[in-house]
C-alpha cells in the first residue's frame, strides 16, 4: 500500500526532502541524541528544478574551470535571500533566493560568486576552523556541514541538534578580502561564459543600505557576505571593463522562467498562480504552473488538461511525464501513473528522482519485485532520497524481504534524528540478516550509532 507523503495543500507531496549515506551514519549521529534544538539545514528535490539549475549553471561552472557534471546545485528549503558553499562539490542555494532575483544573470551571478569561493581557497579556511573547533556548538556545526555536503536534508535536521544559528553563520561568513577577490573571479568566469557581469551589480544594488540594518534586520547573505560601496563600484567597474553581452541566451531565459515557474507554484497559493499566470511567455511553462495550480486544488480533470497542454508543446520532456505521473499517482490514478513514470523514465533512464518515482508508481500498481529494481538504481546514483527509503522498505515487505525492509526503516529513522525508532529496526535486522553480509553491516553502524547515544544519555 502505497504511503501519501503529505497533505494536499503541502509541497512537501512534491519535493523530495534528502538523506545520506548509510557509511556516514555512526559519525553523523554519534552527536545528535544529547543535544538541544536549533538550527537545521533540509534540502528541496525535484528533478526539473535541479535540471534546470545545471543547465543555468554549466557555463558558469565550465568557465570557473569546475566540473559541471560534479558540482551540483541544490536547493535549501528556505525562503529568505542567501546562498553558501560548504564543499568543493555542492553550491547550496535557498528557494527564495530564486524567487527574489529578477533576471538570469542575477542568478548566475550569485553562482559565479559561490564558485569563486571554491576554486580560490576559501573552503580551506573554514575546514581548518571547523577542525579546531572545541565547542559543542562547534562540533554541531561540523556534523551539519558533513551532512549538508553529502546531500542530506531530514539527516541534517537531527546531526544539527545544538547548533547554534551564531555558531553557523559564522561558519559560513566570508571576509570583505575574500568577498572581493570572489567578485573579481565571478566577473572574469562571467565573462568567460558570455554572460554580462550586469547580474553583479544588480546583486550588490538589491542589497544597498543592508548594512546598516542591525543584524536582526539583515538578510542572511548580507551577514554571510559583507557588502561595502567599494564592492558595488568594483563590480560596475568590472561591467564597464567587460561590457555588456547583449541578449541573455534563449536557454538561460527559457530554463529561469521554468525554475522559479515550478517554484512559485509550488510555495505560492495557488490563485496567486493563476492570477499571474498569463504574464508568463513560454506556453508549456504557464501551462505547467496551471497544472501545479490546479492539483494543489484538487482539481485532477484541470490539472491533466494543463499538463498534456505542456506535453503536447514538449511531448520528449521527461520532467513534464514525471511532474503528470506525480499529479496521477496522488490521486490514486496507479496505472496511469504507471505509464506516465514509464514514460519519463524512457526519456531519462538516469536520473534518480525520476528513477524513485517510477519505482513508487510500480509499488502502488502492484509490482513490488519490479519496484525493487527500479529503486535500488535510484539508490545507487544518489543516496539522498528518504522518501524512497520509505517506499524501499515496502518493496522489501512486499516481496518477504524482511531483513532488508527492516535495514532500510532503521537508515530511514536515523537519517531523520529517531535514534530510538532507527535501534529497534536496526536490532531487528541484525538478527534476520546473514552475518557477515554488507546489509548486516550497515545495520550494525546504525545499531551501533543507537548504542553510543544511549551511553552518554546514561553518563548524564
Amino acid at each position: 500500500m502505497l504511503i501519501s507523503h503529505g497533505a494536499r495543500m503541502s509541497f512537501d507531496r512534491f519535493f523530495r526532502l534528502a538523506s545520506i549515506p548509510a557509511l556516514m551514519l555512526c559519525l553523523l549521529f554519534q552527536f545528535a541524541a544529547g543535544t538541544v534544538q536549533a538550527a537545521s539545514i533540509s534540502l528541496l528535490r525535484d528533478p526539473d528544478i535541479e535540471h534546470g539549475l545545471n543547465r543555468l549553471s554549466a557555463p558558469v561552472l565550465r568557465a570557473a574551470g569546475l566540473n559541471a557534471n560534479r558540482v551540483r546545485i541544490l536547493l535549501v528549503n528556505d525562503s529568505s535571500f542567501n546562498a553558501f558553499v560548504v564543499d568543493s562539490r555542492t553550491i547550496f542555494v535557498n528557494y527564495g533566493l530564486i524567487l527574489k532575483v529578477t533576471s538570469p544573470e542575477m542568478l548566475q551571478a550569485v553562482i559565479a560568486h559561490e564558485a569563486a569561493h571554491i576554486t580560490n581557497g576559501h573552503l580551506a579556511r573554514r575546514m581548518q576552523n571547523l577542525r579546531s573547533a572545541g565547542s559543542a556548538a562547534g562540533l554541531g556545526v561540523a556534523l551539519a556541514v558533513i551532512a549538508a555536503a553529502a546531500g542530506a536534508g531530514e539527516a541534517a535536521g537531527g546531526i544539527a541538534l545544538g547548533t547554534q544559528n551564531s555558531a553557523l553563520r559564522g561558519f559560513l561568513a566570508h571576509t570583505r578580502a575574500e568577498e572581493s577577490s570572489a567578485d573579481r573571479s565571478a566577473a572574469d568566469y562571467l565573462n568567460r561564459a558570455g554572460i554580462s557581469p550586469q547580474g553583479l551589480v544588480d546583486l550588490h544594488r538589491a542589497f544597498a543600505g543592508q548594512e546598516v540594518l542591525s543584524t536582526s534586520s539583515q538578510d542572511p547573505y548580507t551577514r554571510s557576505h559583507p557588502l561595502s560601496r567599494d564592492r558595488m563600484r568594483a563590480a560596475q567597474a568590472y561591467l564597464a571593463a567587460y561590457g555588456d553581452k547583449g541578449q541573455t541566451s534563449a536557454d538561460a531565459n527559457y530554463w529561469f522562467a521554468r525554475v522559479r515557474g515550478k517554484l512559485s507554484a509550488f510555495t505560492r497559493a495557488p490563485k496567486w498562480t493563476l492570477r499571474r499566470v498569463r504574464e508568463e511567455q513560454y506556453k508549456d511553462v504557464r501551462l505547467m504552473r496551471e497544472a501545479a495550480a490546479f492539483h494543489r486544488q484538487n482539481n485532477l480533470d484541470k490539472a491533466l488538461k494543463a499538463i498534456n497542454g505542456a506535453l503536447a508543446a514538449r511531448p520528449s520532456d521527461p520532467f513534464y511525464h514525471e511532474m503528470k505521473g506525480q499529479i496521477l499517482i496522488e490521486n490514486r490514478q496507479w496505472n496511469a501513473a504507471l505509464s506516465a513514470y514509464g514514460k519519463a523514465v524512457s526519456l531519462a533512464a538516469r536520473d534518480p528522482l525520476i528513477l524513485a518515482g517510477y519505482g513508487r508508481a510500480q509499488l502502488a500498481a502492484g509490482q513490488p519485485k519490479a519496484a525493487l529494481r527500479t529503486m535500488e538504481k535510484a539508490r545507487a546514483i544518489d543516496f539522498r532520497n528518504t522518501v524512497l527509503l520509505r517506499d524501499m522498505s515496502l518493496a522489501y515487505a512486499k516481496t518477504g524481504q524482511r531483513g532488508l525492509a527492516s535495514l532500510v526503516t532503521a537508515e530511514r529513522y536515523a537519517l531523520q534524528g529517531r535514534l530510538n525508532d532507527a535501534g529497534i529496526h536496526a536490532k531487528r535486522a541484525v538478527a534476520l540478516l546473514p552475518a557477515g553480509s554488507a546489509a548486516a553491516r550497515r545495520a550494525q553502524d546504525v545499531l551501533t550509532a543507537y548504542e553510543q547515544a544511549q551511553k552518554r544519555k546514561r553518563r548524564k
